[in-house]
């Protein structure tokens, strides 16, 4: 099936995304965000960094309804597909939004995958606003579905640590991977429970928080049988490069725009630094990046809303070029504005951590290069 003009980002894409935009830029997250980092400086010596998101602007983005958007109608969702999630994930990047948000979207094309009853249930719970965040990843990071280090036992019950689950402390149930003799699958853990402990991990990033969730025996309900959880997270892992893709492409955007507009009134030599080429070129590079990584981000969404079977060849593209965008942009909005770049004051710094962060995120652009040539 031939995708639709425009990657079937139409009007009412269109809307959720500019209506996202305006709230965001009302909420002013980054000045929300700055009194919860300061004292944070240093990641690794520095004080204790809060999983902090602003609570009243997360429910009114519920009130808006972004965080049900691909979920499905009949469990209380929209039900629109990758392409307006993925609108909703640039404004988030472009916003460095500390949110559940962005774990939302995601859990929510796994659990679509999983197409079983349980999932259906966690489905009508995030509907009405409850925060789920995935943990499918073992010690070594490996993008394979059954790299996990979680076990299932006989009745259910899960022990092992999930690593590297990206605002653990943000979820209110996880979604786990765990092997067991039949092979993998997958399992929804409330995070209340005295038999799972949260580790925080120091991470770089200012509007994320990550962690490795210890599981004792715990309690879970499962969410697909006889080992179909490695099939559901290959099925959804083109929507899930695609999703950090899009973030990456929203922080480039701010990157080319807040540099372009510095390089106009940092005076040097009696005239603007955008007056020498060796200002314009990196940032006409920046542009040409940015453009890039946007298109080939929707149209890996609309290959998965239209053309599944081309999905997982689109995202490879989406990611990778995200990915050397992002370290390009960071490296460049940085250099550009000078000393000020790098202090704690300025916002770059804030966008270009998210951006190396979110760079190795469902793997990098040379894994991704490496998974695209394997399909051809």
């Amino acid at each position: 099936m031939s995708q639709p003009k425009d990657f079937g980002f139409d009007e009412d894409v269109q809307m959720l995304k500019e209506s996202l935009g305006r709230f965001l830029e009302e909420q002013q997250t980054i000045e929300a965000l700055r009194p919860s980092i300061n004292g944070t400086e240093d990641p690794i010596h520095g004080a204790d960094r809060p999983a902090f998101y602003d609570e009243k602007a997360w429910q009114q983005c519920l009130e808006l309804g972004m965080h049900a958007v691909s979920i499905p109608e009949e469990q209380g969702g929209i039900g629109m597909g990758l392409v307006a999630a993925v609108a909703i994930s640039e404004e988030i990047g472009r916003h460095a939004w500390a949110s559940p948000l962005s774990n939302t979207l995601q859990s929510t094309f796994v659990l679509i995958h999983c197409d079983s009853d349980p999932a259906k249930a966690l489905l009508a719970q995030m509907a009405e606003g409850h925060r789920v965040g995935l943990a499918i990843n073992g010690e070594e990071g490996s993008l394979a579905p059954d790299g996990t280090d979680v076990i299932a036992s006989e009745d259910g019950r899960l022990t092992g640590t999930s690593w590297y689950v990206q605002d653990a402390m943000k979820a209110e149930t996880l979604i786990v991977s765990a092997r067991s003799e039949s092979g993998t699958d997958l399992y929804a853990v409330a995070l209340s429970q005295p038999e799972v402990a949260i580790h925080r991990d120091r991470i770089v990033d200012l509007t994320r928080d990550q962690a490795h969730v210890e599981l004792t025996s715990a309690t879970a309900v499962r969410l697909t049988e006889n080992g179909s959880g490695a099939s559901c997270l290959l099925a959804s892992a083109p929507a899930l490069a695609t999703l950090v893709a899009a973030d990456m492409a929203g922080a480039g955007e701010w990157q080319l725009q807040t540099t372009a507009e510095y390089a106009k009134v940092r005076q040097q030599f009696d005239r603007p630094i955008g007056f020498f080429q060796a200002v314009k070129h990196p940032i006409v590079d920046m542009m040409i990046y940015v453009d890039e990584a946007r298109s080939l981000v929707y149209n890996a969404a609309a290959a998965y809303d239209f053309d599944r079977d081309d999905a997982p060849r689109c995202a490879h593209l989406a990611k990778s070029s995200a990915s050397d965008m992002g370290a390009f942009s960071a490296q460049n909005s940085t250099q550009l504005h000078g000393g000020i770049g790098f202090t704690w004051e300025a916002d770059v710094q804030i966008y270009h951590k998210r951006q190396m962060h979110s760079q190795f995120l469902f793997g990098d652009g040379t894994w991704h290069r490496k998974q695209l040539a394997a399909l051809l």
